[in-house]
């Protein structure tokens, strides 16, 4: 094995090897915009030979749109002023676009640039994707929000109605104890349904103030608010509800969330029961490690997790063929609880049921 010193290696052969071995593009060019030397890494990104990158203006390898920046920012070069991490494109020759990061100092005794270049294509791409996936969530979230406030202001005029009709009506004229009971169940459901729209509308339009509409509530009293709503729903199921919020009384929410996400919850659960078997749904809250969670779980048709994976909390998305599924449940209840600092998380398997375990952010 021959070993060389230090001393038999010049500082040219050096320089030399990390000119030729950087995976960096390396660049020096002329005040008259062409290249005068480049290193391999060049060449093998753009696909030009050496010959060719050295014979034509710099200028033509540039991406049409980038040509005049690029030409503003070589002209202060020139005049002595440092280029740091400006990006710009250029065309391969096999037309492909590619990004890049340059650092540039400018010699002004020898009228050349030192450059050096990082391939920034990849990071980009992932720059163009990730601000097509935001565009895409906002405009889901602002064309659900419009749909939920017309439908929530178009709703209130029927039920006007029929709350009006049931002011007329003169029900000391009706003798049978169970009609009775049915027109005051519908005069209560059609109450709370009023409400529920105005509150609907209230929580979009105040949507700045969002963080305002935080406040302490009770588990029980927002549960109440919502099993009182849908009592028709719960009778004809006979579903059986076991509720206890010993652990835990009180969660720092919003009001119009948290009682949003116990009548998604509850009526999916009642709705996936299995074929004539009424669903058996648990409702309790508990303390993980200090962390404050709600668990809503059923004993319904459940779900395949390993197909439904991270579909399960998308807009639209079902995954039985109940009539009534629309895909919009699940979606909101993630919603609610993600835009204020929650994780939710599920454990289910066909016919075994489905849990939901909703973890709060720590007051």
């Amino acid at each position: 094995m021959v070993k060389i010193s230090n001393q038999n290696l010049g500082a040219d052969y050096k320089f030399e090897h990390f000119f030729e071995l950087s995976p960096d593009l390396l660049c020096i060019a002329g005040f008259d915009g062409y290249l005068k030397r480049i290193n391999p890494s060049v060449s093998k990104l753009l696909g030009y030979s050496t010959e060719e990158l050295l014979s034509r203006p710099i200028n033509d390898f540039i991406y049409i749109e980038d040509q005049n920046i690029t030409a503003k920012h070589r002209n202060n070069l020139i005049k002595s002023t440092p280029l740091l991490n400006f990006e710009n494109r250029y065309v391969t020759k096999s037309g492909e676009i590619v990004w890049l990061s340059w650092t540039s100092m400018p010699i002004e005794s020898e009228k050349l640039i030192f450059a050096i270049a990082k391939n920034i294509t990849y990071k980009k791409k992932q720059e163009e994707e990730r601000n097509l996936l935001l565009t895409n969530l906002t405009k889901n979230n602002n064309d659900l929000k419009q749909l939920t406030y017309t439908n929530s202001h178009d709703l209130r005029s029927p039920v006007n109605n029929l709350l009006a009709i049931f002011s007329i009506l003169d029900i000391e004229k009706i003798n049978d104890s169970e009609t009775l009971e049915l027109i005051d169940m519908l005069k209560t459901t059609s109450e709370s349904l009023m409400q529920t729209l105005n509150n609907s509308i209230d929580t979009l339009t105040q949507k700045e103030k969002e963080s305002s509409n935080i406040e302490i509530l009770n588990f029980s009293e927002s549960l109440n608010v919502v099993l009182r709503s849908i009592s028709s729903l719960v009778q004809n199921s006979k579903v059986i509800i076991n509720i206890d919020f010993s652990e835990l009384e009180t969660i720092t929410f919003n009001k119009a969330f948290l009682e949003s996400i116990f009548l998604n919850l509850v009526t999916n659960s009642i709705k996936y029961a299995k074929l004539n078997e009424p669903s058996i749904i648990s409702i309790y809250s508990k303390k993980t490690n200090g962390i404050p969670q709600l668990i809503v779980s059923d004993t319904g048709m459940g779900f395949d997790m390993e197909l439904v994976k991270d579909k399960i909390f998308g807009l639209n998305q079902k995954f039985h063929s109940h009539i009534d599924s629309k895909g919009i449940g699940l979606y909101l209840v993630y919603n609610h609880v993600t835009s204020l600092g929650g994780h939710i998380t599920v454990e289910s398997k066909i016919n075994e049921g489905a849990k939901f375990i909703i973890s709060f952010k720590n007051s």
